[in-house]
């Protein structure tokens, strides 16, 4: 009987002992059910003093106001939707919602929110949760807290025709995909050689590929999955591939939502161990993989407990995505941070910042000049050729020399441009080179084909004027050229100005890849500004080489009549 007191006493002790350590928080071998009832009754407690106090936690407020606040998609089918009339919201996000409301006793409050948003609106206090298919990834982590467990999966698709021979990256390479501006998965999908289409809104993804505008198209399989699943378009396209698997994650204010973010992991760790998010998935048609190996893992006992919120082997990590920086990213953010304290604003430069924009900036720098040097080369060429046929006095070499330029004069330049690219591809491998290639052989074409005709007539000319005999001689060829001169030089210039439109049929040069950078980075208006600089720098200086020349040939055509 003493020994049986002795023990009561010792476990009373221990209780006792540990009574201060259990208030100050929750009993990781507790069940999330326990911890959840405790942390909403210890913050009911509070009420209704609290709810007038700014610094109370954003649950506090949620209860004082029993209603919560919740940023969802306005139009994501199977996932955040509204009926005809806009009277009420459907899909697998709205019921999590619901299902989320409901756990800690208030009503949803919608407030609609859009992918560039999201998270700036629960840094200005204007939703206090955000279930909006926003994927949980590194660079987020420090904008804004996501709930774990995930409440979602899902992974980048690429969607093309069934005939398309499109199985794995190497099939990419060198075709244009389709996509969203400010999509994850474009750095990806630039790196792997692909020449993207950027477009502002998703929904126009399904409708680019059914006008053919598109052969491609990549994007969240949550969102193409209720296209995929309708016979009228999955009759003709198919997912061909996935990749850059990604966890949705609900999320909060970094700040004064600890609470708040604490009964959201508790409660969506329950709706994964009672089937919950499983059984909302299948009602809303998605898919749900994902949601069956989550369900599994928190119903074993490994991850049974309020303890297991912590433990990796349960929670899932946030998709890396940092990219590498430069070596010099630390020197430029110092002065991005100068400027802005200097002079309240400083310029977006991801191509100083991030390694692999770093590389895609100056690669489309060297191909630039590749493809003005070549352009002026090819017109130059293109010029002396066309202009030598129209020279001859035979009718049939100057008739098809004017054919040709007429040809060429009456076809509008990108189309030039894109038939020359669809040739060379049909020949040859997509490759950067074979690209720079059709674009300087249309850029000389084009802008030859114009000289050429200008040195034909000046060779005419110089006939009528009785300098020259009836025949061909090189004495009139070069003097033809002479007097076309100003000619020749309008067109070596407008094949220059003309080059960033290479960048329309896949050419790699700046605009090219400065679109690419800005597909998967900021600074969208710094970055076309460097275009317009570099571009206007081209220029003036082929203007300054052809004015040299220029004076040089008077110069010496001078010197040779004195």
């Amino acid at each position: 009987m003493i020994q049986a007191l002795r023990v009561l006493f010792a476990l009373a002790a221990l209780a006792w002992l540990m009574a201060p350590a259990q208030a100050q928080g929750y009993d990781q071998a507790q069940t999330p059910d326990v911890a959840l009832d405790r942390l909403l009754a210890d913050a009911r407690e509070k009420l209704p003093e609290a709810c007038d106090d700014p610094e109370s936690d954003r649950l506090i407020r949620v209860l004082c106001a029993q209603s919560i606040r919740v940023g969802v998609r306005a139009h994501y089918p199977l996932f955040a939707t509204q009926n005809a009339d806009q009277t009420d919201r459907m899909g697998y996000d709205i019921d999590v919602a619901r299902a989320i409301a409901s756990r800690l006793g208030v009503t949803p409050e919608w407030v609609q929110v859009s992918p560039a948003m999201r998270i700036s609106a629960l840094a200005e206090d204007s939703v206090d949760l955000v279930i909006a298919t926003m994927g949980h990834n590194t660079q987020r982590d420090g904008q804004t807290q996501f709930i774990r467990p995930h409440y979602y999966r899902s992974e980048t698709i690429i969607v093309g025709p069934h005939a398309a021979p499109i199985t794995d990256w190497r099939s990419v390479a060198g075709r244009r995909v389709c996509t969203t501006i400010g999509n994850y998965a474009n750095a990806q999908l630039v790196s792997r050689g692909a020449q993207l289409m950027l477009f502002e809104n998703a929904a126009r993804l399904p409708e680019a590929l059914d006008e053919e505008i598109c052969r491609l198209v990549a994007q969240d399989d949550s969102f193409l999955a209720s296209f995929l699943v309708d016979p009228a378009f999955g009759d003709r396209f198919e997912r061909k591939f996935g990749f850059d698997p990604v966890p949705w994650g609900m999320a909060v204010a970094q700040t004064g939502s600890d609470d708040l973010g604490q009964a959201l992991r508790l409660i969506s760790q329950i709706l994964h161990r009672d089937g919950h998010f499983l059984n909302l998935a299948r009602q809303n048609g998605i898919f749900t993989q994902f949601l069956e190996e989550q369900q599994s893992l928190w119903q074993s006992p490994a991850c049974a407990t309020v303890a297991a919120l912590d433990d990796s082997a349960c929670v899932m990590p946030a998709l890396k995505t940092t990219r590498t920086p430069t070596a010099f990213a630390d020197e430029v953010e110092e002065l991005q941070d100068w400027m802005r304290a200097r002079f309240g604003f400083a310029p977006d430069l991801p191509m100083l910042t991030s390694q692999p924009a770093l590389e895609l900036f100056t690669a489309g720098v060297i191909n630039s000049f590749v493809l003005v040097v070549g352009a002026l080369v090819a017109t130059l060429v293109f010029a002396l050729f066309f202009g030598l046929l129209a020279a001859l006095p035979s009718r049939a070499t100057r008739f098809l020399a004017w054919s040709v330029v007429s040809l060429i004069q009456s076809s509008p330049v990108i189309l030039t441009l894109v038939v020359l690219a669809a040739v060379t591809n049909a020949v040859f491998a997509y490759s950067p080179a074979t690209a720079l290639g059709s674009a300087i052989v249309a850029l000389g074409l084009m802008n030859g084909c114009n000289a050429g005709q200008a040195i034909g007539e000046a060779a005419e000319s110089l006939r009528k004027e009785g300098h020259h005999g009836p025949g061909f001689s090189l004495p009139l060829f070069r003097d033809a050229v002479t007097r076309s001169l100003t000619q020749l030089f309008s067109f070596l210039v407008n094949a220059a100005k003309g080059t960033p439109i290479a960048s329309f049929t896949g050419a790699p040069e700046l605009l090219s890849a400065l679109t690419d950078i800005t597909s998967f980075a900021a600074g969208r208006v710094t970055t076309y500004s460097l275009v317009l600089v570099f571009y206007i720098a081209v220029v003036f200086c082929v203007i300054w080489l052809c004015n040299t020349l220029r004076a040089r040939l008077e110069r010496s055509q001078g010197e040779a009549g004195a």
